[in-house]
């Protein structure tokens, strides 16, 4: 049985609490002990505001667990932890990450990785040093739709690619404990928090890119760039666009659509969907008129809890994380840099190779 902590407890905490109740409930061979926020008032029961329908939902019984107030004390205390969630703000991710490491706990890390490359390689030097896991929540690795545009592009099933789109957008997350999301030094705005999905999935498709040119605005004060839009330059020529706000009147929303030489991979709110044209190799027929879109079926199940199952798995079996690497994130880290020193220069190409 892997005995494990969660360490913060807002939003995105409250969500991993809801998978861990929920392996227990299933007997998955995990047993959540102890949990620790410096909020004592996230021990009570009250309904999360968050902009992802369920994934925060629920009441807890709070009184199964160990609860702290102080990360020491419980390293201090929790001398049989196996791994914890780290889900704090992000410019406590290093620290606590390497607090943890140090005490001999496997982490995960909620996204993004860090703030800058330097407490990215201290996160991954310490994990190295310590023999243990580390590994950051990029979900959308462990996501269907996206699992299923991964196959695709290294079978080139469908040809290669031509261009791809991805667009998030979400209204202004206002419920940040100290509104630390709004702040620079501390949550990096939206280009660090949202888009980090996108330049990661960019990052896991395609590789690194010879250079960037983005644009973006800084609409909260104190914040970084709340809105933004990067072109990914790649030798072959294929034509690559991320766009992110959390600038939206209200709701969230998730797009992406990928035209490959022989079909095209649309994925929205309505779910995944190919118009396959390889039998007319994927060119304009002014006769033809058969290619329409069709659902793609693909897995449902909820990247949030398979990212922990297979990081316990890694645990579990004494494997290494040798998907979605903490080196993987840093690279994408990396990449949104050079997004923001594009965004600086008012959307000169930046080099990040």
């Amino acid at each position: 049985m892997i005995k494990a902590g969660i360490i913060g407890i807002g939003s995105m905490g409250r969500g991993h609490l809801n998978n861990y109740i929920k392996f227990m409930r299933e007997n998955k061979g995990i047993e959540l002990v102890a949990i620790c926020d410096v909020d004592e008032k996230k021990f009570e029961n009250y309904k999360a505001d968050f902009n992802l329908e369920g994934v925060a939902d629920g009441n807890f019984d709070f009184s199964k667990f160990r609860c702290y107030t102080n990360v020491d004390e419980m390293l201090e205390k929790e001398t049989e932890l196996d791994m914890v969630s780290v889900i704090v703000p992000t410019y406590l991710h290093c620290e606590i990450s390497c607090k943890c490491l140090e005490k001999g706990i496997n982490v995960f890390c909620e996204k993004p990785m860090a703030l800058n490359l330097e407490e990215c390689e201290r996160m991954i030097t310490t994990a190295k040093k310590a023999g243990k896991r580390l590994m950051i929540g990029q979900c959308l690795r462990f996501w269907g739709e996206y699992n299923y545009l991964k196959e695709c592009v290294e079978t080139e099933r469908f040809g290669k690619v031509i261009a791809a789109y991805f667009y998030r957008g979400g209204s202004t997350p206002l419920w940040s404990f100290g509104d630390w999301y709004h702040k620079k030094e501390l949550g990096g705005g939206a280009i660090y928090d949202q888009h980090i999905h996108d330049v990661d999935m960019v990052n896991y498709l395609f590789g690194m890119p010879e250079k960037v040119c983005s644009t973006g605005i800084n609409y909260y004060e104190g914040s970084n760039f709340d809105a933004v839009s990067t072109n990914y330059i790649y030798p072959d020529g294929k034509v690559v666009n991320s766009q992110n706000d959390w600038c939206q009147a209200c709701g969230f929303g998730a797009f992406y659509r990928v035209n490959f030489e022989k079909a095209t991979l649309v994925y929205d709110n309505t779910g995944l969907h190919v118009a396959d044209a390889s039998d007319r190799n994927g060119k304009i027929d002014l006769e033809y008129k058969g290619t329409s879109y069709k659902d793609v079926e693909v897995s449902k199940e909820s990247a949030y809890e398979t990212e922990i199952l297979y990081f316990a798995d890694c645990i579990r079996n004494n494997k290494p994380v040798d998907f979605n690497t903490p080196e993987d994130s840093m690279s994408t880290i990396k990449l949104v840099h050079a997004e923001i020193e594009s965004c600086e220069k008012k959307g000169e190409p930046v080099k990040t190779v």
